[in-house]
């Protein structure tokens, strides 16, 4: 292995998602300026928008976006070759 290529500071870090509050601890060597104090041990902080927990493809819970009507818009306009 080659020596100097890989990071000094792994270490556990705790990930939060924002969208519903969970979080994960799990090795990393990301950069976090909070800590939070999970089951009485603290640890670095990283915030998260999007994690497993609050993913569509992994919740099953996908949200549709339309803006102005483009996907009706869409439909209309193709219907005539659907069968």
């Amino acid at each position: 292995m080659r020596k100097g290529i890989h990071p000094e500071n792994y270490r556990l870090v705790a990930f939060k998602d924002m969208s519903n509050e969970d979080v994960f601890i799990t090795k990393s060597a990301a950069e976090a300026r909070e800590t939070i104090t999970v089951d009485g041990v603290e640890y670095p902080l990283v915030k998260l928008e999007i994690s497993r927990t609050s993913h569509p493809f992994y919740t099953g819970k996908t949200k549709l976006v339309d803006t102005a009507g483009r996907i009706d818009k869409f439909k209309n306009k193709y219907q005539k070759f659907s069968k």
